[in-house]
């Protein structure tokens, strides 16, 4: 019961990490992206990607070590639309993720960073803010056992 109670408690913490983080950015993208603005902005991507990565993580280790049979996620309508809604947050992330990199690519070779439109990174952004409010009012119900198959 400890281990899944500190597996829950992780997990919901990297989502109050990755709100943050998300928030950072959106200011970050709002900001001129001078010097101190693209070292603002690639910080607070940093800090989205490790949010992701330990979400991630402390997720599949409650699935495979939370006290709960995995099957109890399995057969839950809410797990599988929390997945979806996970999937289309990666998915938004596929176009800043692979531009911030070749902007870090770039600022380490001394070059101009690449070009982008900022307004539809910010549209992203809040977008992948407000997916993950969603996420926990799934996942509340999911815990819950609601809609079990």
């Amino acid at each position: 019961m400890v281990a899944s109670a500190l597996l829950s408690a992780i997990h919901v913490l990297t989502l109050a990490l990755g709100l943050r983080a998300l928030g950072a950015r959106g200011r970050a993208l709002a900001q001129p992206l001078d010097d101190p603005g693209w070292k603002q902005l690639l910080a607070a991507d940093n800090q989205w990607g490790i949010a992701a990565l330990l979400w991630i993580t402390s997720g599949m280790a409650r699935v495979n070590f939370g006290g709960k049979d995995p099957s109890f996620y399995f057969r839950n309508g809410f797990f599988w639309i929390k997945m979806s809604l996970f999937v289309l947050v990666l998915l938004l992330e596929i176009r800043p993720m692979i531009t911030f990199i070749r902007a870090r690519i770039a600022r380490g070779r001394k070059m101009p960073p690449p070009v982008f439109p900022v307004a539809t990174f910010r549209r992203i952004n809040h977008a992948e803010a407000m997916l993950v409010v969603v996420i926990v009012f799934i996942a509340a119900f999911m815990a819950r056992g609601a809609w079990l198959f």
